[in-house]
């Protein structure tokens, strides 16, 4: 064997070739001493042509079965090694592109962070960016409370407030602070009785006789000191003839309507200037209807308990006759965005007050809402306001406004 060919294989290669390109007279120019077991064979023994044909290529590989294995493994290895660099590539590439959109809102927060930083690689950004946690709801203690007064539009206010999406509101009036019964299950029970809410919104609740109860004040500083105080009033003996029709509607239908020796009138279906008149002729401001409404009479014990920047005076005229301005103001108080325009209300021309529209649904209050007044004689209604004028300018002094309710 000659450098990995045998002679007679030799022989086997020259013959049938031209003496010029028989490999004998051109092996020993080409043949180089190698450390491997290699065949140099000049290009004209494999295909003949005109001419000098001095370079040589490779005919035979490896003769050597072991290193014959190790190049193979090098081979092998060199292209498992080629091809997880690629992957690698193209592993980054896709992991940058997923995170990108994800990411967007982290790299503003990390840039304001850190001035010019910039993050040269988007693995290095998936380490510092946290995925953000899915907001769940809860039930939340109220930070604002609707106090009243009663049949001065609280229910009212509460479904119009409610048409901001930062708000919500409980279904119905709790009485929590207003009655020992209810204060005595404690706050996880009036938190239970809370809608859920997001981070960020705020829960309203609203119980009208909160505003006439002795103890509610203390309680509702022991409960949140800086909660918001909402107190929407109306002109007094509008208030108090509302009232009255209220208690007169839910009188026993079958009570008389005539006293009789057996059945003498009840309140609720004697006529209003009986009850609002004593019959010497002063103001019967025993009648709960005429007491509720001698606001500073209330207003100042919440004073002697709250700073009277936590205590927004909402105007229950301005409210029915124009929304938008009433709830503007009521918005800042609450630290709100302004989102309730007149696009939220439409006029009922039956019910003669406003309607709510958000923007799936049109709601009214219900039916007991909105309800006529009866007649009242004149000559009580001017006595009444001419009553309530020291009244009401003292309420003026409490709240530093003058809500210009007529004298007469």
């Amino acid at each position: 064997m000659l450098d990995g060919i045998p002679m007679e294989s030799r022989g086997h290669l020259s013959q049938g070739l031209p003496s010029k390109y028989r490999p004998e007279a051109t092996y020993r120019s080409c043949s180089q001493s190698l450390p491997l077991d290699i065949l140099w064979l000049p290009r004209s023994a494999f295909r003949p042509a005109d001419g000098e044909l001095a370079d040589c290529v490779l005919v035979v590989g490896v003769s050597r079965p072991k290193l014959a294995a190790a190049l193979l493994s090098v081979t092998l290895l060199s292209l498992f090694l080629t091809f997880h660099v690629l992957y690698d590539s193209a592993l980054y590439s896709i992991q940058a592109a997923s995170i990108a959109s994800a990411a967007s809102e982290g790299r503003k927060i990390l840039q304001n962070q850190e001035g010019s930083r910039t993050i040269s690689h988007p693995m290095a950004l998936r380490k510092r960016i946290k995925t953000p946690r899915t907001p769940r709801p809860a039930r939340r203690l109220p930070q604002a409370l609707i106090i009243g007064v009663r049949k001065c539009g609280t229910r009212a206010l509460l479904e119009m407030l409610y048409l901001h999406p930062m708000v919500q509101k409980a279904s119905g009036e709790v009485h929590f602070f207003d009655r020992d019964e209810n204060y005595a299950l404690g706050l996880e029970w009036y938190r239970s009785k809370m809608p859920l809410s997001f981070k960020g919104q705020i829960t309203i609740e609203k119980s009208p006789s909160y505003f006439v109860t002795p103890e509610v004040p203390e309680r509702v500083r022991a409960m949140n000191s800086s909660v918001r105080l909402l107190l929407i009033v109306r002109e007094p003996v509008t208030r108090a003839i509302s009232d009255y029709t209220q208690l007169r509607s839910r009188a026993t239908p079958s009570a008389p309507a005539l006293s009789s020796p057996g059945h003498p009138l009840s309140d609720a279906t004697k006529p209003f200037e009986h009850l609002a008149i004593s019959p010497d002729g002063s103001i019967n401001v025993a009648y709960r209807p005429i007491a509720i409404s001698l606001y500073h009479a209330y207003l100042h014990r919440w004073l002697e308990v709250f700073p009277r920047e936590q205590i927004l005076v909402v105007n229950g005229d301005q409210l029915i006759e124009d929304p938008v301005p009433q709830l503007r103001r009521i918005e800042k108080f609450l630290g709100l965005e302004h989102k309730i325009g007149r696009k939220n209300f439409y006029f009922n021309e039956t019910k003669g007050f406003y309607c709510l529209r958000n923007d799936t649904s049109d709601k009214c209050l219900r039916e007991t809402k909105g309800r006529k007044h009866p007649r009242v004689d004149p000559a009580v209604v001017t006595k009444l306001r001419k009553f309530f004028v020291q009244h009401n300018q003292r309420f003026y002094d409490l709240v530093g406004e003058d809500l210009g309710w007529p004298e007469d």
